[in-house]
């Protein structure tokens, strides 16, 4: 076989082997795998919670990640947003 067959008969199987390749990594067809990624404990309860939320997303496949990923976005902007609220006096702050 010269050359240029081989030539001709490898840029025959290319698109076979690309093909395969992309069945291969089709959606749905490989099992989810944990990140490992460690969390580290901020010290706020409800931060903290939120953070552990996000392990949840490691035995779900990608389109299940959406829903927990917004889920504690929610929870921390919440916990952002009381940091900024005014404190409520108590019943003995407010005598005059």
């Amino acid at each position: 076989m010269t050359d240029d067959m081989a030539d001709v008969l490898e840029a025959a199987q290319a698109p076979e082997a690309a093909e395969a390749a992309d069945v291969a990594e089709a959606p749905g067809e490989a099992a989810p795998e944990p990140l490992g990624i460690v969390r580290t404990p901020t010290g706020h309860a409800g931060v903290d919670a939120r953070l552990e939320r996000l392990a949840e997303a490691d035995h779900l496949t990608a389109d299940g990640h959406v829903a927990v990923y917004e889920d504690v976005h929610r929870g921390l902007r919440d916990a952002l947003t009381a940091l900024d609220a005014p404190s409520v006096p108590g019943p003995y702050e407010n005598r005059s």
